[in-house]
This record gives C-alpha cells, sequence and structure tokens, in this order.
C-alpha cells in the first residue's frame, strides 16, 4: 500500500528498509532438509520439517550485562548486583557474545543504536531475562531504533504505546550496501498499541539482510490509520514465523513486503483480523526508498520471490494481495472468511521514461484451502490494470463458498490444474482437517513446503490447506 517512507539514516527517524545475504542468515539453511521444531503425531520431533534453525541455537553468551529500572547508569554499571539504568548504558560496554539482560519492569522509549555488531558465532542479544516477566517499553517515539546493526537477537521484550512505530531496524541510509544491517532474529516480542493515526509500524524493516521474525504477537499497529504489523522496505532473505497478528486496523497489514524486498518466507503464521491485506506482497514505495537503489538499465520490482506458506488467516478485507510482486508463491495456506477477496493481484507502482517496473505476475497459487460467504465475496480474484493475470499458475486449490457451496466457482483468470470446487473440506473448530476431507493428500507437492503449520512433514501427496492429516504426516 502506498506510504511516505523515511530514510533510515538519522536518530529517532522512522527508519526503513531491511535485507539480508543468502547462505548465511539467521537460519542455518532455508532447504526443506532442515531441522526445525517440526513434531510428528505422538510430539516427538521430526526432522526436515518445520522452520529452519536460527544462528544463535545453542550458542552460549559470554559476557552479561544487567539493566534494571532501579539501576544506576556508572562507568562501571552491568554486574547483576549493580545494574544498569538504561539501554544506551548497557549497549556502550557490549562485546561480541554479551546478552544485555533488561529485568522486569517499565523503561522509558526512544532509545538510539547505531553500529552494534555481533557475529555469527559470537551475535549480541538484546531482551527480558529468563523466569521473569517480560521487559515493557512504553511511551515515546518508538522503543529503540536499531541502526547499522549486525548479528543481534531482540528477543521478549513488550513494547506498547508508541506514537511513532514500535521498533525500529534500519541500514542508516546506506542503501546500496548489503552488509549495513545483517543477521538480526527478533523472537518472542509483544508489540501493541501503536501509533497516534499516521503510518505507524510495530515492527519497521528497512535494508535489512538475513533476518527473522520468530514466535511474537502483533496486535492494534498503526493507530486509526494504515500502518503494518511488520512493514519491510528492501529486505532481503528473510524468514516470518510462528507469529500471531490479530485486530490490525481495517486500512493496514500484517505483513508487508516492498520497496524491492525479496527472497522473504511468510511461513506457518496466524492472521486473525490482519487488516485490509493481512499480507501484502508488495507495494507502493517511493523510488528513492528503494533498497538496492533502482536500476535505469534493468526491469525492477516492489518485490521478488515472497512466499506464503501454512498460514493461516481468518477475516481481513483480502488475505493475500501480490501488488508489483514478480515471482512469488502462495501455498498450502488455509483462509477462513475473507471479507471482500480473497486475492487481489494489483500494480501500483507504474514504470516510468526512466525506470521499468515488471508487472504483478510469473506467480503461483497452489494448494489453498479457500472457505469463504459468497453474499460477500463477489469477485473471488480481483485483478487491476497493468498486471500480468495471464502469467500466474493455479492448481490444487479447494474453493467452497459456505452459503452457496454451487456458486464456489473462483472464475480465475487463467484455467486451474486439479482444482477442487464447491466441496465441503470439513475444517474442524481449529481449522484442521481429517482424513475423510476432500482436502486431504489432494494437493501437490513441491520444493518450496517444508512442512505444515504446526511443523509436521507434509504426506505424499500433501493435503491442501495448512494442515496435514496428522495420520499420514511424513508419509
Amino acid at each position: 500500500m502506498g506510504e511516505s517512507e523515511t530514510d533510515g539514516s538519522g536518530r529517532g527517524s522512522s527508519g526503513a528498509d531491511s535485507v539480508t545475504s543468502a547462505g548465511d542468515g539467521p537460519h542455518s539453511s532455508t532447504s526443506a532438509d532442515d531441522g526445525g521444531d517440526a513434531t510428528t503425531e505422538g510430539g516427538e520431533p521430526s526432522p526436515g520439517c518445520g522452520a529452519p534453525a536460527m544462528f544463535d541455537d545453542g550458542i552460549v553468551p559470554t559476557a552479561e550485562i544487567h539493566v534494571a529500572p532501579d539501576g544506576v547508569d556508572a562507568a562501571s554499571c552491568g554486574a547483576a548486583d549493580e545494574p544498569c539504568a538504561t539501554l544506551a548504558a548497557a549497549v556502550a560496554a557490549a562485546q561480541p557474545g554479551t546478552a544485555i539482560r533488561i529485568h522486569a519492569g517499565t523503561y522509558a522509549g526512544d532509545a538510539y543504536v547505531s553500529g552494534l555488531a555481533g557475529t555469527p558465532e559470537a551475535p549480541i542479544w538484546i531482551g527480558g531475562a529468563a523466569g521473569e516477566a517480560r521487559p515493557v517499553f512504553e511511551g515515546g517515539g518508538v522503543a529503540m531504533q536499531l541502526s547499522a546493526v549486525r548479528w543481534l537477537v531482540v528477543h521478549d521484550l513488550e513494547i506498547r504505546n508508541m506514537t511513532d512505530n514500535g521498533l525500529n531496524i534500519d541500514d542508516g541510509g546506506a542503501t546500496s550496501d548489503p552488509e549495513a544491517t545483517r543477521g538480526v532474529i527478533v523472537r518472542g516480542l509483544s508489540i501493541h498499541d501503536i501509533g497516534t493515526g499516521g503510518n505507524n509500524d510495530c515492527l519497521k524493516l528497512s535494508g535489512v539482510y538475513d533476518f527473522a521474525v520468530r514466535d511474537s504477537e502483533f496486535q492494534r499497529c498503526g493507530g486509526s490509520s494504515a500502518g503494518s504489523a511488520i512493514d519491510q522496505v528492501g529486505c532481503h532473505h528473510g524468514l516470518i514465523s510462528g507469529n500471531h497478528f490479530h485486530d490490525l486496523q481495517a486500512s493496514g497489514n500484517s505483513v508487508q513486503t516492498k520497496g524491492g524486498s525479496e527472497d522473504v518466507e511468510i511461513y506457518a503464521n496466524v492472521f486473525e483480523q490482519g487488516g485490509e491485506r493481512a499480507v501484502n506482497m508488495g507495494g507502493s514505495t517511493g523510488f528513492e526508498f528503494f533498497r538496492p537503489p533502482l536500476d535505469p538499465t534493468a526491469p525492477n520490482a516492489e518485490a521478488r520471490d515472497i512466499r506464503v506458506i501454512a498460514n493461516v488467516f481468518v477475516g481481513s478485507m483480502s488475505p493475500v494481495a501480490l501488488v508489483g510482486c514478480t515471482g512469488c508463491l502462495v501455498a498450502n495456506n488455509t483462509m477462513i472468511d475473507p471479507e471482500h477477496w480473497v486475492l487481489r493481484v494489483l500494480q501500483e507502482t507504474a514504470s516510468t521514461d526512466v525506470y521499468e517496473f515488471s508487472p504483478s505476475g510469473d506467480s503461483r497459487v497452489i494448494g489453498n484451502l479457500v472457505v469463504y460467504e459468497r453474499a460477500l465475496v463477489g469477485t473471488v480474484v480481483n485483478v487491476g490494470p497493468g498486471t500480468a493475470p495471464e502469467t500466474f499458475e493455479f492448481s490444487h486449490n479447494l474453493w467452497y463458498a459456505a452459503d452457496a457451496p454451487e456458486q464456489s466457482d473462483p472464475a480465475l483468470p487463467v484455467a486451474e490444474v486439479g482444482g477442487v470446487v464447491g466441496v465441503d473440506p470439513e475444517l474442524a473448530v481449529d481449522h484442521t482437517i481429517t482424513a475423510q476431507s476432500p482436502a486431504a493428500a489432494a494437493g501437490l507437492a513441491i520444493a518450496e513446503l517444508r512442512g505444515d503449520h504446526r511443523g509436521a512433514c507434509w504426506g505424499s501427496p500433501p493435503s491442501i490447506g495448512a494442515f496435514e492429516v496428522p495420520s499420514r504426516a511424513g508419509r
């Protein structure tokens, strides 16, 4: 969606963009052969399925710096019995391998951190203390802005009631440098009630490479306006997994990937009332904010290779929109009760005399399970001008209009292969399926499927939707 960006270069700015380089980002690999947090029917781990390992797995901090509400920012602060009072004081003393332990309590926002750098073997952690309630950052423009940082883990914090964004991570305005901000994990955060009505986001990522956002909760982002829970501008090689997005503004998004973003997987999240476009694959970005900068000699794109896989969507005006997204994938999601459209194919950034933009196209929609009300969804797939719908592939999706099964035909822009139309998928209350469902074993195996919504291995062939039938998982 259209919005004004900042350049991410100045203290206290709202930041922009995040990008990662391939091969050694927050996860050890993106192949379906990685070990992860998958489980079998009996609850045991299932190797080879689920979300991949993170770069800090198994690494133990070599030093700790403590922060507490009753601490004092002295030159020697940081010991457990002599904690610092602020994040700024702790960061000043942090080295690779340091864990900054922020103890339970409430802290003021507007912390600015620039140039903090760990290594892949010795990252730096900023987060809550084990066994305690999450520390709360409340009040101010932004809880913290992390600019030009590397190999950093931000974990177990609550961020609320900020007037601008919740948390900013950006490249310091170095839009051409993929090394400026690289290797960032955000994990176990609760960010909510952010913004005062402008373009305010719970988590703003600008020019971040090799990143992950895991196991966090986002709600009421953007005040009364069109903010996003996670807004990415020019971010590369990322994973957004295991998060819960809910109660987003009707005009906003849960996840947005635009401004030259590439190779981002949105996997196994839950979106409940996730905004106008729960996932906006692409968008509209001012030319000066693209990461990397626009190329006048080759086609550009708002987003490339964005993958939305094994998520559960409930509500939203449209669960997914591909907006100037090319080479993208929407696969094995379960979509329940969309309010107006199921899928949108749009082009908001047009070519000019200087810059060419690829049309939204060359993308795949495979193995999704969609239950909707025909009284609400007149057009299942909304195709806008300037797009290339003829280059899409639709395959093995299940379409069911619960209030009018005979009107379930989605009228797709191209012919579908292996689709299931007008048959009740017999969903359980938790949106799972049984072996008797017409969705069971009716999907299509593709290389990008790592595991189902719960991390179980897919059967062969996989089922349609976000969940595999437990009795056939891994077969």
